[in-house]
């Protein structure tokens, strides 16, 4: 219990670490060129571009002054010095640490798509050695209703280390996806890291303390320096936070989950950018024409955000644009306007199909609704986790 008074105290000094140096990294942001425009805004200011370097170095750096406390018992005493758990911090830190520098070389260099996959499967081998090493476990129980075909549990060998590789280089890249507007990275974020943390916390009367114990020790300071950062990134914004925040977020919740045997529970709570990621797959493979910005487009006059569009030419259709197209029609999935020559429909993000379905919201209050689904989404999960999955496993 003393180690986790000490984890809050380290993780409040951060955040006021954190509210205090983003404005000063800011405006180092601007004098290196390193800012943009909001889109959604009448006025053209200057805002700082890839601050959630700031929160992520700040969450690190409370974990690195966290170490000798958790381990400094043990340290006089090689032999009962807890080896496998401090490898499994280090390498959990580690492919953080990668996630963060190639964020915000994707803020500075503006890397293509391909490398944003390929750099994150990298980033997260010295995850899976350090669970091969501790673990090595790759079966799953089998829910009850089908154990009669296929047992109690199956073991998928090299297809568990390929699904938690997806899971890690799925979430680096979900909250990317589902951005772009004020406060929706950050603020996502937050209620996925409150959920963890709450599940952690009921977790830890179970046989797997330790786990769950680890996961708190990342997750507190990471709640502790976002909280600081959505502060600055909420409406009306003054920090962009940049792709560093959407992949070390996204490589912080896939290092606990994985270490903390709990990759399933953290799929439920990335339901809302599950359900953008696959939105958006008709965009995502090119099926559908895919702008550089899928922002909802804002109207000066009004205040307000409407759905942005993207055109499709008649005359260019192939059978799968036609195929996705009449599916997305047929379940009222996409606004569709047709005329002669072509057919316009809204960008394929989970903004765009809120503005379709809800009509036209200020920046705020769309925030406030995705961050409410968000909300809704895991309340959902911790149904589904507990009360039904006795329906399905052995209490």
């Amino acid at each position: 219990m003393w180690s986790f008074i000490l984890l809050f105290v380290l993780s409040l000094i951060a955040y006021f670490v954190t509210d205090n140096l983003i404005p000063r990294v800011g405006k180092l942001c601007i004098n290196a060129g390193l800012y943009g425009v909001d889109l959604c805004k009448t006025n053209k200011n200057k805002i700082p571009e890839g601050t959630g370097v700031v929160s992520g170095c700040l969450c690190l750096v409370t974990n690195f002054l966290f170490i000798p406390i958790i381990f400094g018992s043990g340290l006089m005493d090689t032999q009962q010095f807890p080896h496998n758990e401090f490898a499994e911090l280090l390498a959990g830190l580690l492919c953080i640490c990668c996630m963060l520098l190639l964020g915000f070389a994707d803020d500075v260099l503006d890397l293509r798509w391909r490398y944003k996959v390929l750099l994150p499967t990298i980033a997260t081998l010295p995850l899976l050695v350090v669970y091969y090493v501790n673990f090595n476990s790759t079966t799953f129980l089998v829910p009850i209703p089908l154990r009669h075909w296929f047992g109690v549990s199956i073991d998928i060998g090299w297809l568990y280390y390929f699904y938690m590789t997806v899971l890690a280089v799925f979430s680096s890249n979900a909250i990317n996806i589902l951005a772009g507007i004020n406060g929706l990275e950050v603020g996502q974020s937050v209620v996925i890291a409150l959920s963890i943390i709450l599940f952690n916390v009921i977790e830890l009367g179970s046989d797997q303390y330790k786990a769950h114990s680890f996961s708190l020790h990342i997750m507190i300071p990471y709640l502790a320096t976002t909280l600081a950062l959505l502060k600055h990134n909420w409406y009306p914004s003054k920090v962009f936070v940049g792709d560093t925040f959407c992949y070390y977020s996204g490589m912080t919740f896939a290092v606990v989950a994985i270490l903390g045997h709990f990759s399933k529970t953290l799929g439920l709570f990335l339901l809302p950018q599950i359900i953008n990621c696959v939105y958006s797959v008709p965009q995502l493979l090119h099926i559908f024409p895919c702008p550089r910005h899928r922002l909802p487009k804002y109207s000066a006059e009004t205040d307000l955000l409407y759905a942005s569009r993207t055109i499709i030419t008649k005359k260019d259709m192939k059978n799968s644009t036609k195929f996705v197209l009449n599916f997305l029609t047929a379940f009222h999935l996409i606004d569709k306007i047709e005329d002669d020559e072509c057919i316009t429909v809204n960008n394929l993000t989970l903004i765009n199909f809120f503005l379709i379905k809800l009509g036209p919201k200020s920046e705020l209050k769309l925030t406030s609704t995705l961050l409410l689904f968000q909300v809704l989404c895991s309340s959902m999960a911790f149904l589904i986790r507990y009360p039904m999955a006795s329906y399905f496993y052995d209490a």
